[in-house]
């Protein structure tokens, strides 16, 4: 069962002069609010930690060769074995998809010598869309044993996030609320009314694990430990409140 937890990252006020009623907006983009007392800006975030449900990984394979031809026929043979393995692992086609092939000259350079050529290296990454998170170390180990050079990953996520972008959203605007009575009582006023709001969805950034790219000949005898931890979902509220007697 997915857990949800609350953390409020940042607020700040800001008291904006009197906008006269009637005000005659400055650009055609640009709305006139009436308010006759002062008006607070108020900048809120509130983020919601939630159990991800889903993992991306990249895995790609180099090869080299002594021709351009020879490199990529090389990386084609090595990826497509690759690629069978992930089939075999039971990741549905639309949860694969190329995100890289690159193709470069290779030189060695020594000091004071022009620099020599020694062949083409070759490039082709896959990211993957993995939902059965239990199984993402063996999925990582049998990658390997297939031929993959190169991972990066995983990077946990949210499949679906509209229930925790509501909860953050709830929470930012209940808090908005709250400080802008706050000012109203400070400031000898009875109450705030809300002019405007505006909204900014930002993505925190996860914890997640990281393989660094390396070159494995066989699959290690333990599998991959990985741990998901929690991802979060934030939501920043920008909103304008009219101080009124």
């Amino acid at each position: 069962m997915s857990r949800l937890s609350f953390s409020a990252l940042a607020a700040t006020a800001t008291l904006v002069a009197m906008v006269p009623l009637g005000a005659t907006p400055s650009a055609a983009a640009d709305v006139a609010i009436a308010a006759q007392g002062p008006v607070v800006e108020l900048r809120v975030t509130q983020q919601v930690l939630s159990d991800p449900d889903k993992a991306t990984v990249n895995a790609g394979v180099t090869t080299r060769g002594a021709t351009a031809v020879e490199a990529m026929r090389t990386n084609a043979t090595q990826m497509e074995r690759m690629l069978a393995q992930v089939t075999s692992l039971g990741v549905p086609e639309d949860r694969v998809q190329t995100s890289g092939i690159t193709l470069n000259p290779q030189y060695n350079y020594n000091n004071n010598q022009p620099p020599q050529f020694t062949g083409y290296e070759a490039t082709n990454t896959v990211t993957l869309e993995l939902r059965e998170l239990d199984r993402i170390g063996p999925v990582l180990d049998a990658l390997v044993a297939a031929g993959a050079t190169n991972l990066n990953g995983p990077m946990w996520a949210i499949v679906d996030d509209t229930s925790a972008k509501q909860s953050a959203r709830e929470a930012a605007f209940a808090q908005a609320r709250e400080q802008a009575e706050g000012y109203a009582k400070m400031a000898g006023f009875g109450s705030a009314r809300l002019l405007a709001v505006e909204e900014t969805l930002d993505y925190a950034t996860p914890m997640y694990d990281r393989i660094a790219p390396q070159a494995v000949s066989a699959a290690p005898a333990a599998s991959t430990p990985t741990r998901p931890g929690r991802v979060a979902t934030q939501i920043t509220l920008t909103v304008k409140y009219a101080l009124e007697q």
